[in-house]
């Protein structure tokens, strides 16, 4: 029974719409013995009146009258519409606005499905792995663009810089938080350490900056070593050899020092500043400095404020840790311990450079007798003691023949844990620190290739840097 109600709908419908067109009954009267021939020609005359029925809506012109023809009509007007013509006519008025977009979007969603698997194995493939150091700025102060290969689009990135003296294991401690372990041979660390030739000379093995970047895109920057006038003056005064490129004016030298300190400083997340021993004042002065001439951080808007309070707001600083490298045993007494945190926290009282609260060693369980609170001050320091293959001469003894036989097999008292122990807290403390925006927008590895590549431009064509040098001459 409900299908002859359904039946019965559908007559009424199909009732309506003839009543609606039935202009042609004497036509369909006149061709009665022709049933089945007549369907070519009345084709045509159908097909003129959905030409018809489009017309007035076209007269309309614009959607206020379709939507004002809907609206009061409600829902009798859809239905008659579409059934009016023959299902070969309905057909034929599919390919109209809305059938189109609803089939070119399912064509959109179709073509990434058809994609070539091969294309789609290469975008899923690990990045290719470094396996030493490029150079990103050479011995000429030139920018190198062959790192930009090894970077992605991803902004999941953290760059670490270095500086330091000469002969202070820069390259050594970069190689040892990136890529290797101590237990490697030092020739073939992804930064090259200064060789014992090189130290015979007295010369530094890196020039310019080194690049390196690992599996977990982390940019690594190795460095020259930094120079001054009162630096250059101390070593000479120690017995130090300088190597021949130091034969050069104080003046050149130590603008190409500033040049890579204010571009670590603008770059970088975390900026290391290794020292061997505690500690040169010379080194402080040259940071404030660096600070000094250190490139402003890009401004949102090209709107600039009048205040310099703001200015100071919106500029951006790294964090900066104090790497004591080759630290003796009485270096990690608590004493000279809290000393040192004291003195590096009134030398830079006046820094707005990030040199505290982002690293400790006493939350690391390096010193566990310690109180979290036993340092007033507690800046971003790190000791870290000689390497084994190093420290022969300074290895503790064993205890004598004449102590009791269980101490006699226990190794020396060393004062702090070992080599190994020290580099893998030092690395999770970098790689867990915060990285925020270098520029006003969230910048990619590729991106933030090129804003270094602009601001080293900038560092070498600094008003600033030239009237420093300017006031040294």
């Amino acid at each position: 029974m409900k299908r002859d109600g359904s039946e019965e709908t559908s007559t009424a419908v199909m009732q309506k719409t003839p009543i609606i067109l039935s202009k042609p009954p004497a036509e369909r009267s006149k061709q009665p013995p022709t049933p089945t021939a007549p369907a070519a020609p009345p084709a045509p005359a159908p097909l003129e009146k959905p030409i018809v029925l489009m017309k007035p809506r076209e007269e309309g012109k614009g959607p206020a009258a379709t939507a004002n023809a809907s609206t009061p009509e409600g829902t009798a007007p859809p239905p008659p519409a579409a059934p009016a013509p023959p299902k070969g006519e309905k057909e034929g008025q599919r390919p109209t606005q809305p059938v189109y977009q609803i089939q070119n979007r399912g064509m959109g969603t179709a073509a990434p499905a058809a994609m070539d698997p091969v294309v789609g194995q290469a975008k899923l493939l690990p990045p290719e792995r470094m396996k030493h150091s490029i150079k990103l700025v050479d011995d000429q102060m030139n920018w190198c663009d062959s790192a930009i290969e090894y970077l992605l689009d991803q902004t999941d990135v953290l760059v670490v810089g270095v500086l330091g003296l000469q002969g202070t294991g820069k390259s050594m401690v970069m190689s040892l938080l990136s890529a290797n372990t101590p237990e490697e041979d030092q020739r073939a660390y992804v930064f090259r350490a200064q060789s014992a030739e090189m130290k015979e000379r007295g010369g530094n093995q890196t020039s310019g900056i080194d690049f390196f970047i690992t599996q977990e895109r982390i940019v690594f920057l190795d460095t020259q070593p930094i120079l001054s006038p009162s630096i250059l003056d101390h070593l000479i005064n120690n017995d130090r050899k300088l190597p021949p490129e130091y034969s050069l004016p104080h003046t050149y030298v130590e603008m190409q020092s500033l040049q890579i300190a204010a571009f670590l400083f603008t770059v970088c997340h975390v900026v290391i500043v290794v020292q061997d021993w505690f500690t040169d004042l010379s080194l402080y002065r040259f940071l404030q400095t660096a600070e000094m001439v250190k490139p402003s951080t890009p401004s949102p808007s090209h709107e600039s404020s009048s205040s310099s309070g703001s200015d100071e707001g919106t500029e951006y600083y790294p964090h900066l840790v104090f790497l004591q490298n080759k630290a003796r045993r009485e270096d990690f007494c608590p004493r000279k311990l809290r000393q040192m945190h004291l003195m590096i926290d009134q030398l830079m009282a006046h820094s707005h450079l990030r040199y505290k609260g982002t690293l400790s060693m006493l939350q690391c369980n390096v010193f566990p007798g310690l109180p979290p609170d036993f340092l007033d001050s507690e800046v971003n320091l790190f000791l870290m003691p000689f390497m084994d293959s190093e420290a022969e001469s300074e290895t503790p003894p064993r205890a004598g023949p004449s102590s009791s036989p269980l101490f006699s097999l226990l190794p020396g008292y060393r004062g702090h844990p070992s080599f190994q122990s020290l580099v893998s807290k030092l690395r999770s403390q970098v790689m867990s620190m915060a990285r925020p925006q270098l520029s006003h927008t969230i910048l990619t590895e590729k991106n933030w290739f090129h804003y270094a590549a602009r601001i080293w431009d900038g560092v070498k064509k600094s008003s600033a840097l030239a009237e420093y040098s300017r006031l040294l001459a």
